[in-house]
């Protein structure tokens, strides 16, 4: 210790902390049961005294109740007697005279003859003038007049307000009735005294008790303030302790027994089981390396008085932890013995700072040694600190030379200065202070050196010289490439100017993009303007042609004359017929082109939709002997607009009976699959070459040339076919070979699980493509021979 004075005093309060702390340890339930008599015993003196009083209160209210009793039977039996007694006919004062002769036994007793009617023929003691009725002596509500001897002996207050015992008994043939007023004041007198002595006692015997119950819980009211202000006391120092990574030794020596604080034991994370550990199990703690507590007893066995020793003891998950006990032998007069008291401090980050500090230390010293530079390091009084073996070839110094601690004269002595041609400051880095600088020298050995010499903060002096010869080397190509990287970046100076002109231009060509793409819609929409006003215009003539043609065809208002002009009708009405559907074609396919077409998806019974679509063209397929058949699996549903889809595959049905020669087959077969549903429409007519089958679809394209073609059609079916398809959300695909036929597919989303909606019959499914035509007509491909692809 620094103060022995402080020490021993430390000593000494450590070693009586430990005498009161191993109290806390003792038996739990002891402390338990302490804690439940400090509030039994108060409340047991509390229920005795409670018992107490209310006993004596019972007591006296019986003594009481003992009494009235008594004095009601004794009241009721003496009216009874008086009753047999008073002769009405008689003398009934005389007589009353004689029932109550002067003595103290009945003090009060009052004694009245009462006529029927109520009225007090004698009374003894005399009444007063004025009370000549029953109910002037016991009040208006008296209920003895009424009950009579049946009600017994009755407590009454009188109209004085004077309390008393009163009975009633009726004399002998109905003369009259004999009462008997008791006060109950002077039967009580006894009784009263009695009560006041028996207070007293009680009064004094709770003094007693409430005073032994005050010092008591005065007494453990003191012992619990004691017994926290130790437990405060102890649980600051434990937190101080253990902030401070400390832990309180107390070394019974004569006993062989050691306590630990609790601070201790969290350091080292063991748990509490004993008051005190034995010496063997401690002792079995400390590292081997680092000794034993015997010899450490050996040595307080030679008068040694304190100890200031650091080793290593292990902790709960088996690592060491590094600890430095500082304590004191001091005599305890409570058993007689020595005991060793201290603190063990934990210094493990002490000891890992130290192995910290030597590891880097040999780093640094290693990577010092491994630079490329030369590196000297001088303290502020110019001696040697730390030197690499570049500095020592520089200087031409053995090891021996630049040995630490030497002073600069010395080593630089010993050593030979290098020869320099030219020293070449460098710009900025010079300083008039010589706190810092650096400079460039060139060797005679033509090597160049940097040399940069800087003042450590304590005032010391660092060194470090640098190898720049290869950078002087390359200074010149640095200089060369300089120049030719200016004359680069005026190249793409140039460049951009003309890069900055392209951009210009081609702003130019989309601001002349944009007016063309405004001239083509303007066009666009005027064209749809166009065509919906010539629809109206053609459609008119067009129906009054085909009216009157069919009319004439059929002679409806007389014959013509000339069977030829039959012929003439039927082919007018056939070629309006004709115009009249490419004109809706052409309107269709510009109204689906603006996207002015609205489709209400249903949910559409596969076999139904197929079989509307076939009733159009079964004439024609019937004429070819064409045989059309319908694969259609049981219960599917389609998922589109119930006009568009009908237009849909009349339009592919009707391209397949066209292209199908006579005697054919057309096949319609529908499948689920995955979440879309296939549509097939299969034939075996003339084909499609493989060279035209990406054309298909594109609007006003046919097949087959005008020199070749041999069927009728605008080129505009299978477009609008295309289109609708893809307006549901599906896709459509050819795959056709000539001579051998051709297969259409139509894909389209299926109806969702989860739509519950019955199918929509094809015939209430209403018009659902709001802006085309609702009949399908001739004329429109779908395998595209002639049609449009």
């Amino acid at each position: 210790m620094p103060e022995a004075a402080s020490a021993s005093f430390s000593a000494r309060a450590d070693s009586n902390l430990t005498i009161s702390w191993p109290m806390r340890t003792r038996d739990p339930r002891l402390g338990q049961a302490e804690r439940w008599l400090r509030y039994a015993v108060p409340g047991t003196l509390a229920v005795f005294l409670a018992c107490l009083v209310g006993l004596a209160a019972l007591h006296i209210q019986g003594q009481r109740a003992e009494i009235l009793a008594g004095a009601r039977a004794e009241v009721e039996g003496f009216a009874r007697l008086a009753a047999r007694a008073v002769d009405p006919t008689g003398t009934v004062a005389e007589d009353l005279r004689a029932l109550m002769p002067e003595s103290e036994r009945h003090p009060g007793r009052r004694l009245l003859v009462v006529r029927p009617d109520t009225r007090i023929l004698a009374a003894h003691p005399p009444l007063p003038a004025d009370r000549t009725t029953l109910a002037a002596v016991l009040g208006d509500s008296e209920p003895l007049s009424g009950l009579g001897e049946r009600a017994g002996a009755m407590a009454l207050e009188l109209p004085g307000g004077e309390s008393v015992l009163a009975a009633m008994h009726s004399l002998p043939g109905g003369a009259g009735q004999v009462a008997v007023l008791q006060p109950i004041e002077p039967l009580l007198r006894g009784w009263s005294a009695r009560t006041r002595d028996q207070i007293v006692l009680i009064a004094a015997a709770a003094l007693v008790i409430v005073g032994v119950g005050l010092a008591y819980g005065l007494q453990t009211r003191q012992a619990a303030r004691a017994d926290r202000a130790r437990e405060q006391i102890r649980g600051r120092l434990e937190t101080a302790l253990r902030r401070g990574a400390c832990g309180l030794w107390d070394w019974d020596i004569a006993r062989g027994r050691i306590y630990w604080s609790d601070s201790m034991y969290t350091l080292l994370g063991y748990r509490r089981q004993n008051e005190y550990l034995s010496f063997g199990d401690v002792n079995g703690l400390v590292h081997p390396d680092d000794g034993d507590l015997y010899s450490l007893a050996r040595g307080l066995a030679a008068n040694q008085t304190h100890i200031d020793h650091a080793f290593r003891m292990r902790g709960a998950d088996g690592a060491y932890v590094w600890l430095r006990a500082r304590a004191e032998v001091v005599a305890d007069a409570a058993d007689g013995g020595r005991h060793l008291v201290g603190i063990a401090t934990d210094i493990s980050e002490q000891r890992a700072l130290e192995e910290t500090n030597a590891a880097a230390d040999m780093r640094l010293r290693d990577a010092v040694e491994a630079i490329s530079e030369a590196f000297v390091l001088w303290d502020t009084g110019n001696r040697l600190v730390l030197c690499n073996s570049k500095f020592r070839h520089l200087h031409a110094l053995s090891p021996e030379d630049a040995q630490a601690g030497r002073s600069y004269t010395d080593v630089m002595g010993r050593g030979v200065l290098p020869q320099v041609r030219r020293e070449s400051p460098e710009a900025g880095m010079a300083l008039t202070s010589m706190a810092a600088r650096t400079f460039e020298a060139e060797l005679t050995d033509g090597r160049w050196l940097q040399i940069s010499e800087r003042r450590t903060k304590d005032g010391g002096y660092v060194s470090v010289g640098t190898d720049i010869t290869s950078l002087k080397r390359n200074q010149e190509q640095l200089l060369a490439s300089e120049r030719e990287l200016i004359e680069t970046v005026k190249d793409l100076k140039r460049s951009r100017r003309t890069l900055e002109l392209q951009t210009q231009q081609l702003a130019d060509l989309a601001e002349r993009y944009l007016d063309q793409k405004a001239v083509a819609e303007a066009a666009n929409q005027a064209k749809a303007e166009f065509l919906a006003n010539m629809s109206h215009e053609l459609r008119t003539p067009l129906n009054a042609i085909i009216g009157f043609a069919d009319v004439m065809e059929n002679a409806v208002l007389g014959p013509l004359g000339t069977p030829r002009y039959t012929e003439y009708c039927r082919d007018i009405r056939e070629s309006g017929s004709h115009l009249l559907s490419m004109i809706d074609d052409i309107l269709d396919m510009a109204r689906l082109e603006a996207r002015r077409v609205r489709l209400i998806p249903k949910a559409i019974s596969a076999e139904a939709a197929i079989t509307a679509a076939l009733a159009p063209v079964e004439p024609a397929a019937r004429e070819k002997a064409i045989t059309v058949s319908v694969d259609v699996t049981s219960g599917l549903d389609l998922l589109a607009d119930p006009q568009a889809i009908r237009q849909i595959l009349a339009n592919l049905l009707q391209n397949a009976v066209k292209f199908t020669p006579a005697g054919g087959r057309v096949a319609v077969r529908a499948r689920r699959a995955g979440a879309c549903t296939h549509l097939y429409i299969e034939d075996n007519g003339i084909g499609i070459p493989r060279s035209d089958l990406d054309r298909l679809g594109r609007p006003f394209t046919q097949v087959e040339t005008q020199m070749t073609r041999s069927h009728k059609g605008s080129g505009l079916g299978l477009a609008i076919t295309r289109s609708m398809v893809e307006l549901h959300g599906g896709s459509l695909r050819i795959r056709s070979e000539e001579t051998v036929g051709t297969i259409v597919l139509v894909r389209l989303p299926a109806v969702p699980a989860d739509r519950l909606d019955p199918p929509v019959p094809l015939a209430a499914a209403g018009p659902g493509l709001k802006t085309l035509s609702e009949t399908p007509r001739s004329g429109r491909g779908a395998a595209g021979r002639s049609a449009a692809a």
